[in-house]
């Protein structure tokens, strides 16, 4: 039975949350601040499947309590909602580490279509492959199913979101793609966007992926336009 931890502080929702998904078949356990989530992780992260977060907390708030699980090396899938759905506040979402988001109010269908989903990555399509090798010595690999890459004799865990973006960027191998397709087609964000945070997200892939992230030889900067991926 999947575990599932649920990070809200407005106690109606919460106890409809834990109500509904226990009722789905889930276990369910609830906190009310990201202290007491951080803490509740750092215990027994391992325990969960599920992290279910708000954003607006008091004390730390999500995006807070994001970058310090990420930063502490826990991955647990993640779901954020957030009251302000704004693409500034979605980016940001995803850029301190979080799978997936949704806005409040919402319809629980639709939260529990999520959570499925973060439950079932391996059940993604993966452009024909789950695994893809790359390098001149093909010494470097990443695997969608786990989302694990491997380079430079290390091994890297990515977030959801890192994963789509590389995989979006190696299914147009070669090809110039502009920072607003990607914005559209891996966030689904088809408004004007500060496109800031996907220079931030390709730094971080470099870091994992390039022996020399100052001078990339895979994830190259097409000025003016974006980036392309040569394996």
């Amino acid at each position: 039975m999947s575990r599932i931890l649920v990070v809200e502080d407005e106690q109606h929702l919460a106890d409809g949350l834990r109500f509904n998904l226990v009722a789905e078949g889930y276990q369910v356990e609830l906190v009310e601040t990201g202290e007491q989530a951080l803490e509740r992780l750092a215990n027994g992260s391992a325990q969960f499947d599920v992290l279910v977060l708000d954003v607006m907390l008091p004390g730390k708030d999500g995006f807070m309590v994001m970058s310090e699980m990420r930063r502490a090396g826990q991955f647990i899938p993640t779901l954020m909602l957030t009251a302000r759905g704004h693409s500034h506040d979605v980016l940001r979402g995803f850029e301190a580490g979080a799978d997936d988001y949704l806005t409040k109010p919402f319809e629980l269908a639709i939260l529990i279509a999520r959570i499925r989903g973060l439950l079932r990555r391996r059940a993604w399509p993966v452009a024909s492959k789950d695994a893809f090798t790359f390098g001149e010595k093909k010494d470097k690999s990443v695997n969608f199913d786990t989302l694990e890459l491997s380079a430079r004799g290390r091994a890297f865990h990515l977030t959801v979101m890192e994963a789509n973006l590389l995989r979006y960027l190696i299914q147009h191998e070669g090809k110039s793609v502009s920072r607003k397709a990607m914005l559209e087609n891996v966030w689904g964000l088809h408004e004007d966007t500060d496109t800031r945070p996907i220079d931030n997200f390709i730094v971080r892939l470099r870091r994992y992926i390039e022996d020399d992230p100052t001078r990339p030889r895979h994830l190259l900067t097409v000025r003016g336009v974006g980036y392309r991926f040569v394996p």
